[in-house]
């Protein structure tokens, strides 16, 4: 038997996952760009430098002009969350042209108060969608 904090915690993850697949935002899909637009969805994970206080690492961000600099203009916010105890994971909707730019705001202005990833990502809602409904017949 599972205690009840296990329980929690698979349910979050996979609230999460679920938010972070695009899920939980049916408005999202709506406003999905078509492939072939010359975007890309780009999830980034901005990892706390744990060695510091939020005060520290907001401090630092703003020294380095993080604040002014991410994300570049005309890069579209697609998601923004925070993931408690880890950072905070961005995707943005990127101009293939434009990946260098936003790869050097982040290596010019977020390094030091976080460490980062970056994860080439795709909308696999309506997908998923028709799976699950083709899989529960």
């Amino acid at each position: 038997m599972h205690k009840p904090a296990g329980r929690l915690a698979r349910l979050l993850g996979a609230t999460l996952l679920a938010s972070l697949l695009g899920f939980a935002s049916p408005s999202q899909a709506q406003n999905a760009t078509p492939a072939g637009d010359g975007t890309f969805l780009l999830t980034i994970f901005l990892k706390h430098d744990e060695s510091k206080t939020l005060p520290q690492i907001n401090q630092q961000l703003k020294e380095q002009g993080y604040f002014k600099q991410f994300p570049p203009p005309g890069v579209e916010v697609v998601s923004w969350y925070v993931m408690m105890g880890i950072g905070q994971v961005v995707t943005l909707r990127v101009p293939a042209d434009r990946l260098r730019e936003v790869n050097r705001a982040i290596e010019s202005t977020a390094w030091g108060g976080y460490r980062t990833e970056f994860y080439p990502t795709y909308d696999y809602k309506a997908a998923a969608q028709k799976l699950r409904e083709e899989m529960n017949k």
